[in-house]
């Protein structure tokens, strides 16, 4: 009997793990079939994407309302199908405010309801656990503190680690980075990450090069690498070095190349988010930063229930990397935090010993931990 899998995977990074997650479950089902919303790796692995992931993709509360028809009747046409088919689960990958109502009404209709990748409860909207524990049947975690919190609302849940800390080395060699991307001399390298999105660069890029002027000025041998994902956000940041007149400064801007940019620094000055997650998985020292709408910030911080923004002092539960924020995020102190990483040694060493222990803590071969965890979900169909 051949297995069917609904699956919806909404962005490339969801793209990536659910490609990763076809790849598993084939090993112990190689007949199965998967269809539903996926990218193109899903689509290498066989999957029917019946619709692109990168329909989904909004940017903004204003994206999504102007959407909102769009995506509305994409979702309810796809639960149509799955409700006709009868596929032995769903799937949700990341994306959940698409995916719970989904999620919710396959699980009504008696198919299993697997979500990947928690919503972000513990940082804030913590309120969500209650429709998440409605919707879902098994939540699949990436971070070993996540799974009690589903565990005090009732909700079937296993800890999978962190697919990037399978692909990330133990030991990130910044020799051979540092050799691809042509980067040479004897002076600190510094990477500077203003955000992946337009709006994030907009904001930060008129203060990092304000930080790397400071940096400069202290230190005439210091070099810096921009790695900006977009042609978009490189306008954006080259709008911002003429604008400020910052031509002069040893600046290197590239195309994408994060990894290999914070790889080949000694120091990363980097907005909030996953970069600053693959940063401490590279075993870099860092100072996070971010800047938002002065009301946005506001409504976030009175509704945040943890003392950080960044992913690594969350999972190290301590403040182990400095983070500016807001109007403490210019210049010279951005600039003073990232000197006094380069000026102490024994520092850096003990922030490394610790990230190291983090990136064995996620080390879980996410895909094949979240295979074995769906396929009791399956076995009523013939698994």
């Amino acid at each position: 009997m051949t297995i069917r899998i609904a699956m919806v995977a909404g962005e490339a990074s969801g793209d990536l793990l659910a490609s990763h997650l076809i790849r598993a479950l084939r090993r112990h089902l190689p007949e199965a079939e998967f269809f539903g919303i996926g990218g193109p790796k899903m689509v290498a692995e066989g999957f029917d994407a019946r619709w692109p992931c990168e329909r989904l993709a909004v940017h903004g509360y204003v994206d999504a309302l102007k959407r909102y028809r769009e995506l509305s009747a994409i979702r309810r046409t796809l639960l149509a199908q799955i409700r006709a088919e009868r596929p032995a689960a769903f799937i949700g990958v990341d994306a959940p405010d698409f995916n719970l109502w989904l999620e919710g009404r396959t699980k009504d209709a008696g198919i299993p309801a697997i979500h990947f990748v928690s919503p972000s409860i513990w940082a804030w909207r913590g309120g969500r656990i209650k429709r998440i524990a409605r919707a879902v049947s098994h939540m699949l975690c990436l971070f070993p503190f996540e799974p009690v919190l589903y565990e005090r609302a009732g909700v079937a849940v296993s800890y999978v680690g962190h697919p990037l800390a399978d692909v990330f080395p133990l030991q990130p060699d910044r020799a051979a980075a540092r050799a691809a991307l042509g980067v040479d001399g004897a002076g600190p390298v510094v990477a500077l990450l203003p955000g992946s999105r337009q709006s994030e660069v907009s904001n930060l890029a008129d203060t990092y090069i304000g930080t790397a002027r400071r940096l400069l000025a202290r230190n005439p041998a210091v070099r810096f690498l921009v790695p900006l994902a977009t042609p978009e956000t490189r306008q954006l940041f080259d709008d911002a070095i003429r604008r400020t007149q910052a031509a002069d400064l040893p600046i290197r801007i590239l195309p994408g190349q994060a990894v290999e940019a914070m790889t080949a620094a000694d120091v990363v000055l980097v907005a909030s988010g996953t970069a600053s997650l693959e940063a401490a998985l590279l075993k870099r020292p860092m100072v996070i930063t971010y800047r938002i709408g002065k009301w946005q910030y506001r409504l976030m911080k009175r509704l945040a229930y943890l003392p950080w923004v960044g992913l690594p002092n969350i999972l190290c539960n301590e403040g182990i990397v400095p983070e500016l924020l807001q109007d403490e995020a210019e210049p010279e102190k951005l600039a003073a935090a990232l000197e006094a990483w380069l000026a102490d040694d024994r520092r850096r060493a003990a922030l490394e010993a610790r990230f190291a222990e983090l990136h064995l803590s996620l080390r879980q071969d996410t895909a094949a931990k979240a295979a074995a965890a769906i396929l009791p979900y399956l076995k009523g169909a013939g698994a």
